[in-house]
Order: structure tokens, then sequence, then C-alpha cells
């Protein structure tokens, strides 16, 4: 005969097991979703999520809710991307910065490519070169010059040590053999606002950043950096064009979940993505904002995680920068 206390484990084991399947077996997702942005608000991550963020919620029937967690060039976000129960409720939308930092930083606290899910490449943003309007020089050519006779002398703007500003910046220095000094500020948007001031002389920022402020005239474009020419800025010549070649940088958002995300998720939530980006208002509204809607599968996004891993540690040496 069963004793009382063999009875009442067995009772306790059924009723949590009981509850444990139910748990699990509730449908996913049943609660908000946790999208964490390694960067300050007002950036280039945070404009392209809100467009889709709506559409995304009403697909999944839950909100997706941004998660600000800025600083140390998008390691804090990324590592506590890393760190989450890969359940699905904790995702991350990540910058270039992402893909450069392993040949920048030389303990990260997580391994970039093994460490994340990845859930899709939202949009690939084509960094430019604006300047403040008082600095005399109309195109890259006419910088360079500039730059030649006045080596220490101008400022360049970024949203942080190791960000796409900053490295775009040391490549420039490394291959038109000038001296622009770095400037780091905590985000691209105070970094936009300072050359907007003039406390800089230029930037070298994603489109949808700086687009409306060249518009008004607040900022001179004197080039972009894709591999082609923006349908945005079918006018404004490439770095390439205007004469420093091999000089392509852009910026891309991926959409990315800590490793181990159960497959039926990742599935859930690329298809999310993909139908929202196949949205012909949303792609208007990105296209006009100067960000190309992507939308790849998982596979295409892991692959070019890689690609873009050994690309940056290629363009950190050619620019002679060191993992510190």
């Amino acid at each position: 005969m069963m004793s009382l206390n063999s009875g009442l484990r067995v009772l306790i084991m059924t009723v949590c097991g009981a509850w444990m399947l139910t748990a699990y077996a509730q449908p996913y997702p049943s609660k908000p979703i946790r999208v964490i942005n390694p960067a300050a608000p007002g950036g280039n991550s945070d404009i392209v999520f809100r467009v889709i963020a709506p559409k995304m919620g009403e697909i999944v029937g839950q909100q997706f809710v941004l998660d600000y967690r800025a600083g140390a060039g998008g390691v804090i976000g990324a590592e506590m991307t890393a760190k989450s129960a890969p359940d699905g409720y904790t995702t991350a939308i990540v910058a270039a910065s992402f893909f450069f930092n392993p040949a920048l930083i030389k303990n990260l606290p997580y391994d970039t490519a093994k460490d994340f899910s990845p859930l899709g490449l939202v949009v690939d943003i084509p960094a430019v070169v604006v300047l403040h309007p008082s600095l005399p020089a109309k195109n890259v050519k006419e910088l360079i010059a500039l730059a030649r006779t006045r080596p220490g002398q101008i400022f360049y703007s970024s949203a942080g040590p190791g960000t796409v500003g900053h490295l775009a910046g040391e490549l420039l220095n490394a291959q038109a053999n000038i001296k622009l000094v770095h400037v780091p500020y905590k985000g691209v948007a105070p970094a936009t606002v300072d050359a907007i001031a003039g406390h800089v002389q230029l930037t070298i920022a994603s489109i949808p950043v700086v687009i409306s402020n060249v518009r008004a005239g607040r900022l001179r474009m004197i080039a972009q950096c894709g591999e082609t020419r923006s349908p945005t800025l079918p006018d404004v010549p490439t770095m390439q064009e205007a004469g420093v070649r091999g000089f392509v940088v852009s910026s891309g958002f991926s959409w990315i979940g800590p490793a181990g995300m159960p497959r039926p998720i990742v599935e859930k939530l690329n298809g999310a993505l993909v139908k929202v980006l196949a949205d012909p208002a949303i792609r208007k509204d990105l296209l006009d904002r100067g960000a190309d809607p992507v939308g790849n599968t998982p596979e295409q996004h892991g692959a070019m995680i890689k690609t873009e891993i050994e690309k940056w540690q290629r363009v950190a040496k050619q620019a002679g920068i060191t993992p510190e």
C-alpha cells in the first residue's frame, strides 16, 4: 500500500507536470516580444523598427517593445541578447557594429558567429558623407585636398568608438592619406546634432538619420558609400565614383535572437518580417528614408553574418585598427 508521503509526492509531481505541459503548450507568442536596441533612441535602428513594428505586431498577435541598451559600441545590448532565454520573447535589432566588433574588441563576452539565432536582415542602408556648410568643400576631391592642407584640424563625429561612422572615417584616412580627427558620441543622434551645429565639420552616417537635414540645407551631402547609387539619391555619386576605390560602407540592420531558439519560433518571426517588408506601403516608407528592405531567410542571414564578420576584419586591418 502506498504511503501517504509517497502518494503526496506523486500528486505534486503530477500537478506540476500538468502545469508545465499546459504552460509549454501555450501558443507562441502569449506575451509581448522584447526587441533590444543596443543604440540610443532616435538612431537608424529606432527609425526602421518603428516603421515595421505595428504591422509585425498585427501578424504575430503581440506587441514588439523596444528596449534601449546603448553603450560599448553595441556590446551591452548584444551580450544581454546572447544571455537571454531562447524562448522567442527576447530579440534584438543590431547595426553593422555587431559585425565588426570582433575585429575591434579582443575579449567580447559572446561569440558573434555562434551565440545568436539569425532572424533576418531587415534593411540595407548605405552610409553617406555629409559636411557642415561652412566647410569649403563641394565634393570628395575638394574634401581630401582640404584635409591634406589641414592635417588634424578637421573633425568628424560618429555614434561612438567602433561604430560605422568611426570605422568609415578611419578607412577614409587610410585610403586618402589624410588625418581627420575622430570625435565619438553616445549615439548617432547627438553626433548628427553637433555636425549640424558646426562643432564638428563632417560626419559619415546612414541616409535616414541625415536626409531631412540635407534637404533642409543644414548639411551638405557630397557622396554615398554604397557599392552603387541608392535609388533614394540617384544624383549623389558613390565614394568609388569620386575616386576613392574600394570604399564601400553600408549599415544594414539585422534581427537576431539568442542561440538555440526553436525552429518554429524562428520561422514564425522570420515569416512575419518577410510579410511586412513585402507590404507596398511599408516598402515605400522605408525607401523614402533611404533604407532598402531585404527580409532574407534565416539561412541567408546566417551566411551574411559570417561574411560580414570577415569583411570588417579585413577593413579594420587595412585601416590599421587593432583590437583593444
